[in-house]
């Protein structure tokens, strides 16, 4: 259905143009297959008008349904749809309770990933619209911990937040959220699975038509608990 509602979207202009060229050819063809009934005068030749008139006005029918049921869906079903909809963002789901835990996977990534430095600031990170002021640059973190910050800004969509290796580009999404936060709780992040070391946290925000802003990046060092 995403696809469907997608594809409707995208070529809502082509689609118009395509049924109105339809409708052009569909509508002369009724016209012309109307005028040749009335003047028939022999029952084979009325039966055989009678049989295009039938075809002509079930497929201008067709074509005035299909018109309707775009604009239809265009003008009011896709815009009242939510904003992340649209957004490919397969590593997320909103509908599932977030655990704020890594996949398998991501954690053998990590533990393979060469080791890097960071610079003990952070970076792209705009007070007010997209900060984390937990944990901040430079903290000791381990166990379960809260993310807090503030994630507002014009028009927008959804936000998430990722972590990777201190110096990699390998990147993964723990949780999201689609609502907007001022000054509060962000969502979990569990660090027991994670191998201690350094890494970056990257809280990034999506507006409702899908760009991506610059990511707010914190690094931090995750230690063994105690």
């Amino acid at each position: 259905m995403v696809e469907f509602y997608r594809f409707l979207d995208t070529y809502e202009a082509l689609i118009y143009i395509l049924l109105a060229i339809g409708g052009l050819f569909s509508f002369r063809w009724l016209w012309r297959s109307w005028r040749e009934w009335r003047i028939a005068v022999f029952s084979l030749e009325k039966e055989f008008s009678s049989r295009r008139l039938a075809r002509s006005t079930a497929i201008s029918a067709l074509i005035v349904i299909l018109f309707c049921a775009e604009f239809f869906i265009a003008s009011f079903i896709i815009p009242g749809l939510p904003s992340d909809f649209f957004v490919a963002t397969p590593t997320l789901d909103f509908i599932s309770t977030p655990t704020g835990t890594l996949s398998p996977e991501m954690q053998t990534q990590f533990a393979i990933a060469p080791a890097g430095t960071e610079a003990l600031n952070a970076s792209g990170c705009v007070p007010n619209q997209l900060i984390l002021t937990f944990p901040e640059a430079g903290d000791e973190i381990s166990g379960a911990i809260e993310l807090t910050g503030t994630v507002n800004i014009p028009n927008f969509g959804f936000y998430k937040y990722e972590v990777a290796p201190a110096g990699s580009e390998i990147w993964a999404t723990i949780a999201a959220g689609r609502n907007v936060v001022n000054e509060g709780p962000l969502g979990r992040w569990d660090t027991t699975a994670l191998t201690p070391g350094d890494y970056q946290l990257r809280l990034v925000v999506v507006d409702n038509e899908g760009i991506e802003l610059p990511a707010c990046i914190v690094p931090v060092r995750v230690t063994s608990l105690q």
